[in-house]
């Protein structure tokens, strides 16, 4: 049975992305399956209606792709309003936040909807592919570095002017994750002197082969699944003195440390803002999870004793274009899991497709949503 793939304009604050580009969707068609668009949805990220192939349906109104769409595919993707409108037995795929207003879910879950969440692909070998998390933070760890560059006073270069020599600037990126080794060969490419600071020893020849000094506080701490275990109060407090101590001689500081669906590792107190050089920069990309920097406030660029203080929000979406050509790829990897010969099927032994699942039909299935449900739930008691 052919399949209707649906994607519709984002209406998020801010956002340019959009869920399915042209190749993509050539991709879905070549399957046999059809696509349905409300218009001018690729507009805002560099897409206009007739860049995409003749063979997609473009519909005439928002309300048409939801009422028609077998498959509901988008950046953000669980609007309370518009999966109301969709079909009980639709499938929506996007990055539906898993860990916030649970009761979407339960809702969803009510109408027999399959929910998806590209936040929760496991991070295997087999779904890089499908890692939009690794995407997307590309994306901010290139566009922060260049929005420190816009704000910092000085040139990031070594100059040699008839006016004399420019030293280069001095950048500090803490987390070496996707977003922070980015954000350091992108500072490096544009010439300045770029150090890098993570608590996890394995991170190490990374920063190093990207041409980055790697600094060594004493403090290591080993997570699961990528990311770093939670510091001690003792930990902290060496990591945090140590740090205070260098970041005297930095320019810009980058931190990236963030794990989805928890508060942002609180690293840099208002106390070391005060150590920096007056005209520092600070960008500060966990600021939505309420910031590594104690000053930090997201979506505010701000000057505290001196230093710039910016918490971008959803900055990706500011590289719209290719963050959407990635994004895409993304889903279209997922979607290709459920592809049997031209079949719409929906395989659950896939350790994939079971690792994403919100809701499965008429249940909500993801144990970190369960518990969250069921943790509310128990407070209400």
């Amino acid at each position: 049975m052919t399949k209707t793939i649906g994607f519709l304009k984002e209406t998020a604050k801010g956002e340019q992305r959009v869920a399915l580009v042209p190749e993509t969707v050539q991709k879905i068609l070549d399957v046999g399956w059809q696509v349905l668009m409300e218009p001018d949805a690729g507009e805002m990220a560099g897409f206009p209606n007739s860049a995409y192939p003749e063979m997609m349906q473009l519909a005439k109104r928002r309300e048409d792709v939801l009422h028609g769409a077998d498959v509901l595919v988008g950046v953000h993707a669980l609007d309370a309003a518009d999966v109301a409108e969709l079909r009980d037995d639709a499938v929506v795929i996007g990055m539906v936040s898993p860990y916030t207003n649970q009761q979407r879910f339960v809702d969803a879950a009510a109408k027999g909807k399959t929910v998806f969440s590209m936040e929760l692909i496991p991070r295997t070998t087999r779904a890089q592919a499908m890692d939009v998390l690794s995407s997307q933070a590309s994306v901010a760890g290139y566009k922060a570095v260049l929005l420190a560059a816009t704000e910092a006073p000085r040139f990031f270069p070594m100059l040699t002017t008839a006016a004399g020599t420019i030293r280069p600037a001095s950048v500090l990126v803490i987390g070496a994750g996707v977003a922070g080794l980015q954000a350091m060969a992108t500072a490096k490419r544009l010439g300045a002197n770029v150090t890098g600071y993570d608590v996890r020893p394995e991170t190490i020849e990374q920063v190093k082969s990207l041409g980055a000094k790697f600094l060594d506080l004493g403090v290591e701490a080993v997570g699961e699944g990528g990311y770093a275990r939670a510091l001690t109060d003792e930990e902290k407090q060496q990591q945090q003195d140590n740090l205070k101590k260098h970041l005297s001689s930095v320019d810009v500081l980058i931190t990236t440390a963030a794990v989805p669906g928890r508060p942002a590792p609180r690293i840099i107190t208002a106390d070391m803002v005060k150590q920096m050089k007056p005209g520092s920069v600070i960008v500060d990309l966990g600021a939505e999870g309420g910031g590594n920097c104690e000053p930090t406030e997201a979506g505010v660029n701000k000057v505290v004793d001196g230093v710039r203080v910016i918490g971008p929000e959803n900055l990706s979406a500011t590289v719209a274009l290719h963050a959407s050509e990635m994004y895409a790829r993304n889903v279209w990897n997922l979607l290709s899991l459920m592809n049997n010969e031209g079949e719409f099927e929906l395989n659950w032994e896939d350790d994939i497709l079971a690792g994403c699942a919100v809701t499965r039909g008429g249940e909500v299935v993801h144990p970190a949503v369960k518990d969250a449900l069921e943790a509310h739930q128990g407070g209400e008691s």
